[in-house]
């Protein structure tokens, strides 16, 4: 536990049990909305963020922040309008926030591509004290609103038109999810980089699916394995001297393979049980974790 003792792996820590935390909260409705790489697309947004952050000598994450919520917005907006070009302008969108990040912070006068390197992949050593402290204020927001609205969200993501006609606003939902979404990726992009957060978003969600048996379970598993595999990448990254970004993403990738690998084994077992409970009737009908349920299932 020495590591403990550098105030720089204070930080690291802290900033990734919050990346742990809101990624799989939020992924799990992107997951649901089939959605699964839009953390991609705003992480490559987000990077004109950052160049622009060292341009104008402001913070980065906070001008990250600014330009990938514009730009998750402008995702939605394209989705409701843009039909048969939707595509074309989702890609400009994406390679042109990524040129823009490079433009920009090699024309700032501090910056240079070893300063967008940390961002692309994560840096531990580059966390500083005002990272925290904007990593704190945009994982409260983010968690105020998966938990809080998670009957809406839950709602809107399963079914649309179901929610639109008991009354939900359907678009400043979908609004508020593509504003959570980017808020999350500038959350984790100084732990696993703008490249890689779209897989802490998903992937955790694929494996508690797995194993959950309803969307409150699946979303305490993926927060669960979330916070472990920051944690475990962090610290291994101190000791081996290896990328947090690629560190993290592989520990998710392999919790995901060992929950695949022990899902079959547990369903067996299940279907044993409701046998052995209920032997005079057929079996119960199996079903997937992680799809539709009423919304009184939605409590965590």
């Amino acid at each position: 536990m020495d590591f403990l003792d550098y105030a720089f792996m204070q930080r690291a820590l802290l900033a990734a049990v919050l990346v742990g935390i809101t990624a799989p909260a939020v992924g799990i409705y992107l997951v649901q909305r089939r959605q699964a790489l839009m953390g991609d697309g705003i992480g490559h947004v987000a990077m004109t963020g950052v160049g622009l952050g060292f341009l104008l000598t402001w913070s980065p994450v906070w001008m990250a922040t600014l330009v990938s919520v514009l730009g998750a917005v402008l995702m939605e907006l394209i989705r409701w309008y843009g039909r048969t070009r939707g595509d074309i302008a989702l890609a400009m969108l994406f390679y042109g926030g990524m040129a823009g990040g490079v433009m920009f912070i090699n024309l700032a006068p501090t910056g240079s591509n070893a300063n967008l390197t940390s961002y692309l992949f994560g840096s531990l050593s580059t966390v500083s004290e005002s990272d925290v402290t904007a990593i704190c204020v945009l994982a409260a927001f983010v968690v105020l609103v998966t938990l809080g609205l998670r009957r809406q969200l839950f709602a809107v993501s399963q079914d649309e038109e179901f929610a639109r006609v008991t009354g939900l606003p359907v678009r400043a939902l979908n609004l508020l999810t593509a504003i959570t979404a980017a808020v999350t990726v500038t959350v984790a992009m100084r732990v696993v980089g703008l490249l890689l957060v779209s897989a802490l978003m998903v992937v955790p969600v694929a494996a508690a699916q797995q194993i959950g048996r309803s969307f409150a379970a699946t979303f305490v598993i993926a927060v669960a394995i979330g916070v472990s595999v920051t944690i475990g990448g962090t610290v291994t990254s101190y000791y081996q001297d290896v990328p947090p970004g690629a560190t993290i993403v592989l520990l998710t990738i392999g919790a995901f393979v060992v929950l695949t690998a022990l899902a079959a084994p547990l369903a067996r077992r299940r279907a044993r049980a409701r046998t052995a409970a209920d032997p005079a009737h057929d079996p119960a009908e199996c079903t997937i974790p992680g799809t539709r349920e009423t919304a009184d299932e939605v409590g965590v």
